[in-house]
């Protein structure tokens, strides 16, 4: 595998890991050229169903579109990558469960906030009131409330 800071292809595989639920493997990999060592993942290639955009259109899956909205949500937040990959393990486990072709981005939209609300109270809102396109302080209270109880 290519090392993603010099682009040597000469890396080696320093530690090997099975994740806690044994849906993927972990692997601390090590460059022979500068040194430096980086994380690979290692999962079975599935199939998830094509995302169906509110104006109709139909996009491929992007397991790395999923991690960007929840990074973005979490931004200085304190919640662990592990917390965030296993957020998204759990996602995408939903979604090839469902067993359907075709999702609604709706959908993925709310497995989102839900796993959001479990991991961080103030991300839940940050991603709810962009998702949800709030458009007054009342909308933003509401959630907030909701929250609270």
């Amino acid at each position: 595998m290519k090392c993603p800071f010099c682009g040597h292809a000469d890396t080696q595989v320093v530690e090997t890991r099975m994740a806690e639920d044994g849906d993927f493997i972990r692997r601390r990999r090590q460059c022979a050229h500068c040194e430096k060592r980086f994380t690979t993942y290692e999962r079975p290639d599935v199939t998830f169903p094509a995302v169906v955009k509110k104006d109709g259109r139909r996009i491929e899956y992007d397991r790395s579109k999923l991690l960007g909205s929840m990074n973005l949500a979490l931004r200085k937040r304190p919640v662990s990558t592990e917390q965030i990959d296993a957020a998204v393990e759990r996602m995408e486990e939903k979604l090839l469960n469902l067993g359907v072709r075709e999702i609604p981005s709706s959908r993925i939209g709310e497995l989102v906030m839900r796993e959001l609300k479990k991991l961080d109270k103030v991300a839940y809102v940050r991603f709810a009131s962009v998702y949800r396109s709030f458009e007054d302080v009342d909308e933003f209270k509401t959630v907030v409330d909701e929250i609270r109880r």
